[in-house]
């Protein structure tokens, strides 16, 4: 078993544990982004396991797995929707975080501290694997979505968000996120480690996926907010693909 694991990506988050559900502390990027994270997320699941999102719990007798889950941000709407959901994080002191916030919440749902490799390597099996930026913070991407490809059954949705890696990606996600708005504390992400969407399609192929989306997630400084785009893919990006 090939572990994909960075010890030190893990550590950063380990530090910011206990801040996953202030909207204001040091994850109000992913609290202003989950809107559109879970508009993509829901629309893509309904449309391809055929559900109705008007309805009472559509994603009722769907499994989801939500690898590098944090503080729970996308489980529990996922366990809102009637799913079953597993969320597994390789930072320890996340799991208490988010069992208790899912307590508070009356929501049951599965979480783990472990990785996606030793989830594979048990066998587990998911209709959905949710693979939100975690794959610019793993040692090995290739052996890291070849094990979220294993985790799928055949026909299962793999969704992937990352950073792309161009000069505008430098200016937001790192100059912007972490030097000017201190959003994150400095050094949170890699550049080097950013994927462009190219780049992610052609590895997600050679794990065993099948790529059939791409949209990028744009922040307005006007409106201070994020919306989806069919075209502008030049910060934050996310893809779905389809086990064969």
């Amino acid at each position: 078993m090939t572990l994909t694991v960075d010890p030190s990506e893990v550590a950063k988050f380990e530090a910011m544990a206990a801040e996953w559900w202030n909207p204001d502390g040091k994850f109000k990027p992913l609290h202003m982004m989950n809107p559109v994270r879970l508009d993509y997320i829901t629309t893509q699941i309904a449309g391809e396991f055929d559900r109705d999102l008007t309805t009472e719990a559509p994603f009722a007798g769907l499994r989801i797995l939500d690898i590098g889950c944090g503080g729970g941000l996308l489980c529990e709407p996922m366990a809102r929707l009637g799913a079953t959901v597993v969320g597994v994080d390789a930072a320890p002191r996340n799991i208490p975080v988010a069992q208790t916030h899912a307590a508070q919440s009356g929501l049951d749902i599965d979480y783990r501290h472990g990785t996606a490799e030793a989830l594979a390597e048990a066998g587990d099996q998911f209709d959905v694997v949710l693979n939100m930026e975690v794959v610019e913070h793993v040692a090995d991407p290739l052996a890291y979505l070849t094990a979220c490809r294993q985790l799928l059954r055949p026909g299962g949705l793999h969704l992937c968000s990352t950073i792309n890696r161009n000069a505008k990606s430098f200016a937001m996600a790192i100059v912007g996120a972490e030097w000017v708005m201190r959003w994150l504390p400095k050094g949170t992400h890699d550049w080097q480690k950013f994927i462009t969407p190219d780049e992610l399609y052609e590895l997600m192929r050679q794990a065993g996926l099948t790529p059939v989306d791409r949209k990028g997630y744009v922040f307005n400084p006007v409106s201070w907010r994020w919306s989806i785009s069919d075209r502008d893919l030049s910060v934050n990006y996310v893809t779905a693909a389809l086990r064969p």
